[in-house]
């Protein structure tokens, strides 16, 4: 009788004791950089790469022809702002980007809804989309040179299809993982298709869909690169070509800086517009 009194008097003890013991134990191990200092160390690890760098050409170990230092390449940017010929290979291939993502981005959207809505529309198109998926898309720029020539469209339908898969993928996921119970209660209420569409499916969709158009907005640059190499007349892909027939190694990186660039302008703008439209969740950093 007597252990077993003592079996529940000393375990609430010992809980007692331990309250106070674990969250000190862990502030006291769990303790590490500050958030200014991790803040900092972001800001000044790419001036870190950027002087070794430029030490390293300085001192000549590594040669101006195999990597232009940061300092030419400065000269260069100014020198090619300065002529217009930067700005005018900008405007071309975000034109090309642009008009590329506005038809990949409305065949995903139409494809997605009627996949994403319809057993019947799942069976006719999800499995050619999926085909395309599995496809080596930049196996197509020598049929696309051949059915379109070496102008404009290849490029652009180019961009198109890398960018149909993944808003295409997202949307999908977004509207199948639309709460069951939600479609039930809207059924109960008797919303309209205009309702459903606006108080069911945007606040359901909005998340998934932003993701899928930031990683598409990412393969419509990737796909613009490769697709500017080939006979391109204009655009930073022709600043880059050119550059390489001789051997100008520090336009060749202004070039891709200014695809990085744009591509980082166009994540953050959709990173703006994703804490905007996601305001109600409280978690979108």
């Amino acid at each position: 009788m007597t252990q077993t009194l003592l079996v529940p008097e000393t375990a609430p003890a010992v809980a007692r004791d331990a309250i106070p013991v674990a969250p000190a134990a862990r502030r006291a191990g769990g303790r590490g950089p500050s958030s200014r200092f991790l803040t900092a160390l972001r800001l000044l690890s790419p001036v870190f790469v950027l002087v070794a760098w430029q030490l390293a050409s300085s001192t000549g170990l590594l040669a101006e022809r195999t990597l232009a230092s940061p300092l030419s390449l400065v000269d260069t940017f100014t020198a090619l702002w300065s002529s217009g010929e930067l700005q005018e290979a900008v405007l071309v291939s975000l034109r090309r980007a642009a008009i590329g993502f506005a038809i990949g981005g409305a065949v995903a959207v139409v494809l997605g809804a009627v996949v994403g809505l319809s057993r019947l529309g799942d069976a006719l198109v999800d499995p050619l989309v999926q085909m395309l998926r599995m496809l080596p898309l930049l196996g197509l720029v020598p049929l696309f040179i051949i059915w379109f020539g070496i102008k404009e469209e290849p490029k652009i339908y180019l961009v198109a299809l890398f960018v149909i898969v993944p808003l295409y993928l997202n949307l999908v996921a977004a509207l199948r993982g639309v709460d069951p119970d939600l479609r039930e209660a809207a059924g109960t209420l008797q919303l309209t298709r205009t309702e459903r569409f606006r108080h069911l499916y945007v606040p359901a969709v909005t998340p998934g869909l932003l993701v899928g158009l930031r990683q598409a907005l990412g393969m419509a640059w990737i796909a613009l690169i490769v697709a500017e190499q080939v006979n391109a007349g204009a655009g930073l892909g022709y600043l880059i070509n050119n550059a390489r027939d001789f051997l100008r190694t520090d336009v060749i990186v202004v070039g891709l800086i200014c695809y990085a660039a744009l591509g980082l302008v166009t994540d953050s703008a959709v990173r703006l517009l994703e804490r905007r439209a996601l305001r109600w969740r409280g978690d979108v950093a």
